[in-house]
């Protein structure tokens, strides 16, 4: 994954403990639940964002049809905890977007499976969901689809593939939602959707609209900017993520003239696929009072040893300016088994924001139910755990030194944040201290 420059960053080390959660169910409700009036909101508020024709889970949980085949899978599911996914310690942090299930809702599932999923009264079936076809974001303003389809083999190791697309926007746009769509979501590790101005020099000897890769391009200097680049981010894709949605006074800016670099991660399937990745955008109805930027913690210097199970790495680094935390985004591969975010505070304490369970397979963003206000000078640490010993059933060569790459089965550790800062000043400039 391409990582910008990053000034005043370095890496550190430090333990940290992680919290172990116990949760405590509630009692069945006293008269069997109704698909209707009782299932229905709890499928459309927790469950329908993913289970929905076109959604990224594997069958859509929308009808009583639907659901009643289901029923009892739900009902074990939500019940031992495992849906909706969600990894992060209860006891650290409020998260807008959590949709863990209460006790209560829980139990409503449980009783409905048992008590023969009762459809009830379709008159008393809530309003459905504003959502249009593929898009969890609504319609969207703009739909920016790489042109070129990009033909994946069966088999092997695909290298990054890249697609440069001109927006065609003759004026500035500020993007208040945005999602990816993918074709190929068996084989779509993770994308990253880079915004490339007009005056940006990036990859200015690659092609535009169809597919290419690093060894394509014609010279060492171009092979390496593949690999590295300052531009800002528009969003990040990976399976389980959710579409950015920014509070109403904040949003990301592409300006006019600007291109959409889709940088994709593939791996193979067992079968040849195809892939024409897609990003929806809706833009703010008047300009915003706070930008959004996406800033990073990385160490790529990571060396796990062979047969490792709880291996530690850490990155660390100092705001410039002040900002307003929005959300986290923690990226690891399959050796990946913790993360967590902390505030280091002058006495050398640490201040937790987030400790995730990492899951490979689901690779959410943490959206803070309040921003979170940090002053210039702050010192953030991110750090991760890895498990590269036998014991990890998802670890592909538990003999090997591990370091940093591209491919799953090298690792990366990046702790992407999303924070607001005044709507005048860009990323390049908020890493400008102040005198």
């Amino acid at each position: 994954m391409s990582l910008a420059d990053r000034r005043g960053w370095r890496r550190t080390g430090g333990i940290a403990i992680f919290s172990i959660l116990f949760c405590k169910f509630a009692a069945w409700p006293e008269t069997a639940p109704a698909f209707y009036h009782d299932v229905m909101p709890i499928l459309q508020e927790h469950c329908q964002g993913c289970h929905r024709e076109r959604g990224i889970a594997p069958m859509p949980l929308v009808t009583f049809e639907q659901a009643r085949k289901y029923a009892g899978r739900i009902a074990r599911l939500t019940g031992s905890r495992q849906m909706p996914p969600w990894f992060a310690d209860r006891s650290v942090g409020r998260f807008a977007n959590d949709p863990s299930l209460s006790d209560d809702e829980i139990a409503t599932l449980s009783a409905w499976a048992e008590n023969g999923t009762p459809a009830g009264d379709p008159r008393g079936r809530p309003p459905r969901p504003q959502r249009t076809g593929q898009w969890s974001i609504g319609k969207p303003d703009a739909v920016v689809r790489m042109p070129g389809p990009v033909k994946l083999p069966g088999k092997g190791v695909v290298d990054y593939t890249y697609e440069i697309v001109p927006t065609g926007f003759s004026s500035d746009r500020w993007v208040q939602m945005s999602e990816v769509q993918v074709a190929a979501r068996g084989n779509v590790h993770h994308a990253v959707i880079y915004i490339r101005p007009p005056d940006s020099n990036w990859l200015r000897k690659a092609p535009a609209g169809v597919p290419f890769t690093a060894a394509d391009l014609p010279d060492r200097e171009s092979r390496l900017q593949a690999h590295a680049t300052d531009s800002d981010m528009l969003l990040v894709y990976a399976p389980g993520s959710s579409p950015d949605h920014w509070a109403e006074g904040m949003a990301k800016f592409i300006p006019a003239g600007s291109d959409l670099v889709f940088q994709m991660h593939y791996t193979t399937s067992g079968r040849p696929a195809v892939d024409q990745t897609a990003v929806g955008l809706r833009f703010a109805a008047q300009p915003p009072e706070k930008r959004v930027v996406t800033l990073q913690l990385t160490n790529h210097a990571l060396l796990i040893p062979p047969g490792a199970d709880n291996f530690e790495v850490d990155a660390r680094g100092t705001l410039p300016n002040d900002a307003l935390l929005l959300s986290l985004f923690p990226h690891m591969h399959l050796r990946g088994k913790r993360f967590e975010y902390d505030i280091v505070r002058a006495d050398g304490k640490l201040e937790p924001l987030l400790r995730v369970n990492y899951h490979f397979h689901w690779q959410l963003s943490y959206k803070l139910a309040e921003p979170l206000l940090l002053k210039a000078g702050t010192v953030l640490e991110a750090r991760a755990w890895y498990d590269n010993s036998a014991r990890n059933p998802h670890n592909p060569d538990p003999g090997k030194l591990v370091h940093w790459g591209d491919q799953t089965s090298d690792e990366m550790m990046v702790g992407f944040f999303d924070v607001a800062i005044p709507v005048a000043m860009n990323k390049w400039q908020f890493f400008e201290k102040k005198p």
